[in-house]
């Protein structure tokens, strides 16, 4: 079963404090790297990328009228920073995975299962 994993951080949780992040280095740099070697190793990992918080063009219409904001908008204080799309046995699996990205302690990963082609 494929997810569309969407990772989201809280802009409010400083990483260097918290002792039980991983770290690749003492500059408090989360270790994704190390996540991701091990999630494509397993085979579950498909792709992702990181995106830029504030890099966004959001788009609507209301009434006929297309409505253009620059940025994200959402009614939240986490920010979509990258996806990844899993290819899992299940969806206690997905969690596992899920569970183990070092950015799910500053945010959430947010799981969807995804449509067939």
């Amino acid at each position: 079963m494929k997810y569309l994993m969407i990772v989201c951080i809280d802009p409010t949780i400083d990483p260097t404090i918290d002792p039980t992040i991983d770290r690749t280095d003492d500059t408090g740099r989360l270790d994704v790297d190390a996540w991701v070697a091990e999630m494509d190793g397993r085979g579950v990992r498909l792709e992702g990328r990181p995106l830029e918080p504030g890099d966004a063009t959001t788009v609507r219409v209301r009434g006929g009228e297309t409505l253009i904001s620059d940025g994200p908008f959402a009614e939240t204080k986490e920010l979509m920073v990258g996806y990844d799309m899993l290819d899992c046995k299940n969806l206690d699996e997905a969690i596992e995975v899920a569970s183990k990205h070092p950015l799910a302690r500053r945010g959430a990963m947010e799981l969807r299962p995804f449509g067939e082609d």
